[in-house]
């Protein structure tokens, strides 16, 4: 193993290492990471209001303070109002003690459904199958207790001793109480300060990352801030509309208390994943309480579960997908991390801290694993899934991945980001020995197949349609002129398929396109003599074999100086102009590099004068 290698793995298991720590240190300072946590969260929400009133010359120490009061006072209140409300709830729930009584009798009572007599089936089937089990003990066995036996005498009758503990008072009762105060009591003081001094801890940050490292760490602490401020404001839009849903469908209903389950459901749906059947849990249950039957409890129940599905899994992704950066399955194994590392309390803060993880790997290589694991980018390049697929030989999905970017892109411009540098790659990989002959087959005639299906969609579908991106809407038909244009592989089967794309493009834009199976330099001359072009193509992948693209170039030079004659390396990683250089001698100034500029090419000859005839060998001077 090289130094290289060896150094990389070091690195890997040196942030491994790293890692675990940070995580047994998170999960036994809890205590003190707990409050921090939402202190710098409330600080994100916080800061442009003392911004404000700093501008109106208030001291930050007493903007901050007023900030804060207020906030507090602001959850007071609302705490305060949910609790009054919730009392009155309990105090209505006598005068729906009939209804309940009702159908608590309803659920108890024998019924005549088939899954109730076969409940009552169940049960006497094992009523006898235990009595068969049971062991007879016969009459004479029994022994007549001695009643003047004191309990416990004999080894039969033996005394049961219980310890039972002594009481403390209500000491012991405040363990519970005392946590969540002392959490709340620590995320006041620890937001006041970061208010207070927030530069400084930004500076104090930026000194311990390094001078080098000073436009990352701006960036990264540029680009959270506002991801989350972001975040949580459109998690607030969210679910204020969210609630005013719920509210709307309770008072249509005619649930009493309708904006108090409203306001807790846009609340609690703050809760990933469980928060929005906690608020589903109240207003159901006394919907069961307040209506006869069972239809108005059932459209409560399915309201609830029928907007969580609509806001999860199609309004939130589409609306938070940009602007936090994560999938739907790094948002679940985040909740699932964060709840078991803090409780039901980091389950509310999981989102946000992995917001920040993520972009702080998006611009620290070292965390840039974070980025991969929980980001919403592709894993990996387009063209890279359509490679591998062909790879699998799994032409089907393969197919699926190239109508996609058709639907994206133009024709040309889809070759240029999947087909292209997915045959480039299974090209070197030929040269390297790493495909065996088999494979090199299915892919060459796996992607023949794509090029053609290509060809016929962007044809036989109208712009209008929208399914597919027409290459350039009329073209070169729309110039008025009738041109053909002769692809010429270069040197094998790949070249081909180079051409191959090209003639698809040039012929979803209305020219002539014809091309050629790989043939010898004398067959490629005399065809070119026999079609009389306006231009010719000669395409070909890379690696491309320079020497015989340039004694093709040379042969029809020759033969036909006026002839225009193009060359295209797909995806060519080299100077382009060096490559024209050594191909044309100096005649032609470029090589084009990818399709949609060759295709730009010929759509620009379509503008110019046609070029007179010439006889094979002639001159036109």
């Amino acid at each position: 193993m090289d130094g290289q290698g060896s150094t990389r793995i070091l690195t890997r298991l040196w942030m491994l290492a790293v890692g675990i720590v940070a995580i047994a240190v998170l999960y036994l300072a809890k205590v003190l990471f707990l409050p921090l946590a939402f202190a710098i969260l409330f600080a994100f929400l916080l800061a442009p209001l003392v911004g404000r009133l700093e501008r109106i010359h208030l001291p930050r120490t007493v903007a901050a303070l007023v900030v804060i009061l207020a906030f507090a006072a602001l959850l007071g209140c609302a705490g305060w109002i949910l609790f009054t409300q919730l009392v009155g709830i309990a105090n209505d729930l006598p005068t729906y003690r009939d209804n309940i009584s009702q159908k608590v009798a309803a659920i108890h009572a024998p019924s005549n459904s088939a899954f109730s007599r076969a409940e009552r089936e169940i049960e006497r089937l094992s009523d006898q199958i235990g009595i068969a089990n049971s062991t007879t003990v016969p009459t004479a066995a029994i022994k007549t207790p001695d009643r003047q036996k004191p309990l416990g005498a004999s080894a039969d009758h033996p005394i049961q001793v219980k310890e039972v503990s002594h009481s403390t008072g209500r000491l012991d009762q405040l363990g519970g109480v005392l946590e969540p105060l002392t959490t709340a009591l620590l995320s006041v003081v620890f937001t006041f300060f970061v208010l207070l001094q927030r530069e400084d801890l930004r500076n104090r940050l930026i000194r311990l990352s390094g001078d080098r490292n000073l436009t990352l760490i701006t960036q990264a602490m540029d680009d959270a801030s506002w991801r989350v401020s972001r975040y949580f404001r459109l998690q607030l839009l969210v679910n204020t509309i969210y609630g005013c849903i719920i509210f709307l469908v309770l008072y249509s209903i005619g649930l009493p208390h309708p904006l108090l389950f409203a306001v807790m459901a846009s609340v609690m749906r703050f809760v990933p994943y469980v928060g929005w059947m906690a608020a589903a849990l109240l207003p159901t249950a006394l919907s069961l309480a307040v209506f006869h039957g069972w239809e108005k409890s059932l459209l409560i129940a399915g309201t609830f579960l029928c907007l969580e599905i609509v806001t999860g899994n199609y309004a939130e992704p589409r609306i938070y997908g940009r602007h936090t950066g994560l999938s739907s399955l790094a948002i679940l194994i985040a909740a699932a991390f964060w709840t078991l590392l803090w409780g039901p309390v980091g389950l509310v803060l999981s989102v946000p801290l992995t917001v920040c993880l993520v972009v702080m790997g998006r611009h620290v290589p070292a965390l840039e694993f974070v980025t991969v694991m929980l980001g919403d980018k592709p894993a990996i390049p387009q063209w890279m899934s359509f490679y591998q697929r062909l790879l699998a030989r799994d032409s089907a999905e393969a197919g699926e991945i190239l109508d996609s970017a058709l639907r994206k892109q133009p024709l040309e411009e889809a070759f240029d980001s999947v087909l292209v540098p997915a045959l480039v790659m299974s090209e070197e990989d030929r040269q390297h020995n790493d495909l065996d002959e088999s494979t090199v087959r299915f892919i060459r005639q796996a992607a023949r197949e794509l090029i053609e299906e290509a060809g016929f969609r962007v044809d036989g579908e109208s712009p209008e349609q929208g399914s597919l991106i027409p290459a350039q809407a009329g073209g070169v038909a729309a110039a008025g002129r009738h041109l053909k244009v002769l692809c010429v592989p270069v040197r094998d089967e790949t070249d081909e398929l180079a051409a191959s794309m090209l003639g698809q493009v040039l012929e979803s834009d209305g020219v002539e396109a014809r091309c050629f199976e790989p043939q010898r330099i004398d067959e490629i001359a005399a065809a070119v003599a026999a079609e009389q072009p306006e231009a010719v193509f000669l395409a070909a992948l890379p690696p491309v074999g320079l020497a015989r693209c340039h004694r093709i170039y040379r042969t029809l030079r020759s033969r036909n100086p006026q002839l225009r004659i193009l060359i295209g390396i797909w995806n060519f990683p080299g100077d382009p102009v060096e490559a024209a250089n050594k191909i044309t001698g100096g005649q032609e100034p470029r090589v084009w590099t990818q399709l949609a500029g060759a295709a730009g090419e010929i759509r620009a000859m379509a503008g110019e004068p046609a070029a007179p005839e010439t006889i094979p060998g002639e001159s036109a001077a």
